[in-house]
């Protein structure tokens, strides 16, 4: 494994690499790094996904940094662009956990309180309702309790997402297009505020649009946009200078794209203009990213808060955000917290050795993105890996085929 040169961005900005290793010196086996990538290759020949990325990184160094497949899945085959290393994804809900981190900093500032209600910040969510459905019809009921900080963070909210389900609320959501993305985050949440809750704050686990509604969070306490914020706070400390909601016309050669058509159902698969700046800047789902840029990120996650001598967020306010945060009496009924695992504040959490479908260790915490992308970190084992591609249906298959798959590369 050798190093390769940081890719420069649009503005002539360089990314700064992190160190490299010898896989073997890092304890990766490489007779099962090349199975790794064997296995990743037939899926790729089979169809499954136009091309990946692939990162391993152990013990402050990388030991692993693959592309692999073609760019572009709308390209033809038989002239394609590789993906490189250097490619830009949409991470989508992988910009959740900096916006997380950035209330962690808010909130270890003195600025806010978990237990603060959300309509301290933003008004409108004093008079939101619930809805319970009644014979098909949408009884409007008072908040038993106001939404706290603390239950935007953990989605237990009863705010929800319009496609994770087919409920009253949720179809209320899709009627209302709060999807656009020609909105500002004020407005935003102002229409979310407007409509009904799912259920009472703190009983269910719903993963939710509660990431945005942060991020709006953000912008009044800061007085900023929560991109000059993330920017400020966050990427340009962590030096990540190709993350952000929107990429140059120039990158356009670099982006991934998905197929067409979704390869195992067919339908077509939509995702947003990279190189177009949005008028939302979603907290829950907008960034645009490199490997290498989000894998500065998580190493600053394994080291406890900071990289090169930038301190981000306390080692215990992180250690705390990384931790189980689900009372037991809240109801969980998701595929996107498996067995043996629960969810802190931004990441989901694993807290048994057994249970899930896939390897791990305990305390490792992790998310990924509607479009394929995925990270976690796992401090035991002193590790994390970033997995990234462009296919929505295929997301599920690769987060488990992945760990099993990294986890089998260590000695």
């Amino acid at each position: 494994m050798t190093p390769q040169s940081a890719p420069k961005s649009a503005t002539g900005l360089q990314t700064p690499s992190l160190p490299f290793a010898d896989p073997a010196r890092l304890g990766l086996s490489p007779v099962r790094l090349q199975q790794m990538r064997d296995a990743l290759e037939r899926e790729i020949d089979r169809g499954t996904t136009p091309g990946v990325v692939t990162m391993i990184a152990r013990r402050g160094q990388i030991g692993w940094f693959e592309a692999q497949g073609r760019l572009d899945g709308r390209q033809s085959p038989a002239a394609p662009t590789p993906m490189a290393r250097d490619s830009l994804f949409r991470i989508f809900s992988m910009t959740k956990p900096l916006v997380s981190i950035g209330i962690g900093l808010l909130l270890e500032e003195g600025h806010l309180l978990l237990n603060d209600p959300l309509q301290k910040f933003i008004p409108e969510f004093a008079n939101q309702k619930v809805g319970v459905e009644n014979n098909g019809k949408l009884d409007l009921v008072p908040l038993s309790r106001p939404i706290m900080i603390h239950d935007l963070l953990r989605h237990t909210s009863g705010i929800s997402y319009e496609i994770t389900g087919n409920s009253l609320v949720q179809k209320m959501y899709r009627e209302a297009k709060i999807f656009r993305r020609d909105i500002s985050n004020e407005e935003h949440a102002k229409l979310i505020a407007s409509l009904p809750l799912m259920c009472q704050p703190g009983t269910e686990w719903n993963y939710s649009r509660s990431t945005d509604i942060l991020g709006r969070v953000i912008e009044v306490i800061s007085g900023k946009t929560l991109s000059a914020f993330l920017t400020e706070r966050i990427l340009a400390p962590l030096q990540m200078t190709e993350t952000a909601f929107h990429t140059d016309a120039a990158n356009k050669p670099r982006l991934a794209e998905p197929f067409p058509n979704d390869p195992w159902t067919g339908d077509k698969v939509m995702l947003f203009d990279q190189t177009e700046k949005p008028s939302m800047e979603s907290g829950g789902g907008g960034l645009v990213s490199t490997a290498m840029d989000y894998a500065r990120f998580c190493q600053m996650l394994l080291n406890g808060g900071s990289l090169d001598g930038q301190s981000i967020i306390a080692r215990k306010t992180l250690q705390f955000m990384a931790a189980d945060h689900l009372a037991s009496n809240v109801k969980v009924e998701t595929h996107l917290i498996p067995p043996g695992h629960s969810f802190g504040l931004g990441f989901a959490v694993r807290t048994h050795q057994g249970l899930a479908p896939f390897a791990g260790s305990v305390g490792q915490f992790f998310w990924s993105g509607m479009a394929g992308t995925f990270f976690w970190i796992d401090p035991t084992e002193e590790m994390f890996a970033v997995f990234l591609s462009q296919g929505p249906g295929q997301r599920e298959y690769f987060r488990s085929q992945i760990r099993s798959l990294v986890y089998a590369t260590l000695e």
